[in-house]
């Protein structure tokens, strides 16, 4: 290699990298463009690094036929091949990678979870360690080159000083090439890190506003890649839960059509009803309707069960309700009529009903009821502050398409008289203390506000049992109709 002009081997060496570089695009445009995003980066380091191994190759053989280049030295310009070829793969690679986050970015591509994983400290630990591994052996082989040479150097005292400025600008001159490449990579890493941080908080900016059209790009195998896949799944997740609470508010806002917005005007009565659901649906039901010129029927109902499920069964319910009410004779017929119908749609999910129907006769004073596996109503008299159950037996709705069901009936309704028909969500609600809040409870509000209207009642045992639960929430639907009977309504 002493005996090659450096004029001759620069020559060569500009002419092979030249050449390579030539048909370097045709390698990037075969093996790098056309293939997966997070692919490119290897795929490049790999023809960066394979092109220098090769151009090393062709320099030894074209000088070694041609001007008869030692053997020896091959190791030498190898070795120099392999560290300039993972520097400029490196650099490729980080570029590639920068490339293929700002296209992901710019073109808001989302990809899932990446299926192979790379850790970011691999590949710093790669980096790192082979870097200095390969500077220390660069240094190491210019110190052995320049101690063999030195001790061919004339021993005279303008030789040896010459021989020292040349050491100097040979070892500060490689150690600027190498300080220029180390730099180079940490401003690349610094680079696609600082892509990679706003990538990520770009979109968890805009999440965190409410904005769940976004996703990360996935751009890399690493951490910020697994990071990302994990946050569009949070983000999918997210949307899907909103669409669902949108679906669900819609859902709740058509239930609560359904229910009576107001009370109704009917003479000789105060009624007031109220349905507070547990979840955003529910399968309480309650209803009013005009029978004739002088009876007027209330219903209360609950299908087991609360959520989405009871809601279904309830607008079920509701249906067959308002269908066999325009046949209406009786409490018992219509309950029967209902039930055939509800039995045949529930016969194999095993769902049920529970309903109470009462009719109140203005004109006789009279009140029939018929108790389908429902909460018994309350019935408050007035005149002598005692409390009676509208009690009977009946099987709930939704078991037996056989059943017939029969009348009760009562008579002597007087003015003031309060009649209250809920669920189970109001005795069975429950303190901290795990207690219930029972019926004594309930009737005690009704005895301490009967001077009140229906609605001030109805309002206060909703208010009474909220204060119970105190900061428990509220694990059962709640549904309360309160019935007051006026004297004018009863005058024939």
């Amino acid at each position: 290699m002493a005996t090659l002009s450096p004029v001759t081997l620069g020559t060569t060496i500009t002419i092979t990298f030249l050449g390579l570089l030539a048909i370097r695009p045709l390698l990037y445009k075969r093996f790098v463009s056309d293939k997966t995003s997070m692919l490119r980066a290897r795929r490049a380091f790999f023809i960066e690094f394979c092109t220098c191994i090769l151009a090393g190759i062709l320099i030894f053989s074209y000088n070694r036929f041609v001007y008869g280049f030692p053997i020896y030295s091959f190791t030498s310009l190898i070795i120099g091949c392999i560290i300039v070829g993972f520097f400029i793969g490196l650099d490729a690679s980080l570029f590639q990678e920068r490339k293929v986050i700002r296209e992901a970015m710019n073109k808001d591509i989302s990809s899932p979870i990446p299926q192979y994983f790379f850790s970011m400290t691999k590949k710093f630990t790669f980096v790192a360690v082979s870097s200095t591994f390969f500077i220390s052996l660069v240094i190491i082989l210019l110190l052995a080159r320049d101690v063999v040479w030195l001790t061919k150097v004339s021993q005279d005292e303008a030789s040896i000083h010459q021989a020292q400025l040349s050491v100097a600008y040979e070892i500060f001159f490689t150690m600027a090439v190498l300080m220029v490449l180390m730099l180079n990579l940490i401003v690349s890493y610094s680079r696609n890190l600082k892509l990679l941080f706003n990538n990520q908080t770009r979109v968890l900016e805009q999440v965190s506003g409410g904005n769940l059209r976004q996703k990360v790009p996935v751009a890399t195998y690493d951490e910020f890649g697994i990071i990302a896949g994990h946050t569009n799944t949070m983000i999918d997740g997210l949307r899907h839960r909103f669409e669902l609470v949108s679906e669900m508010k819609l859902a709740e806002e058509v239930q609560q059509n359904l229910l009576p917005d107001k009370s109704p005007d009917f003479q000789g009565l105060q009624l007031s009803g109220i349905s507070i659901y547990c979840d955003a649906t529910g399968g309480d039901y309650f209803d009013y309707f005009k029978l004739s010129e002088n009876k007027f029927g209330i219903v209360v109902a609950d299908a087991c069960g609360h959520g989405v499920g009871a809601a279904l069964l309830m607008i079920s319910v509701r249906a067959f309700l308002h269908t066999a009410v325009k046949t209406y004779s009786s409490p018992a017929d219509l309950l029967t009529a209902i039930n055939t119908y509800i039995s045949r749609d529930c016969a194999r999910s095993g769902r049920f009903t529970s309903m109470f129907f009462l009719e109140i006769d203005r004109k006789n004073a009279s009140i029939t009821w018929v108790r389908a596996g429902h909460e018994p109503a309350l019935y408050y008299k007035s005149a002598d502050k005692k409390f009676y159950y509208l009690n009977d037996r009946g099987l709930v709705l939704g078991i037996d398409d056989q059943i017939q069901y029969k009348n009760s009936s009562q008579g002597g309704l007087q003015e003031n008289d309060i009649i209250l028909i809920g669920t189970d969500g109001i005795k069975e609600s429950r303190n901290p203390s795990d207690e219930m809040f029972g019926q004594d409870r309930l009737e005690e509000i009704i005895m301490n506000n009967d001077h009140r209207s229906a609605e001030t009642i109805r309002d206060k045992v909703i208010e009474e049992v909220s204060h119970f639960r105190d900061t428990l929430p509220q694990e059962d639907d709640i549904t309360l109709v309160v019935i007051k009977i006026k004297k004018t309504g009863i005058e024939s």
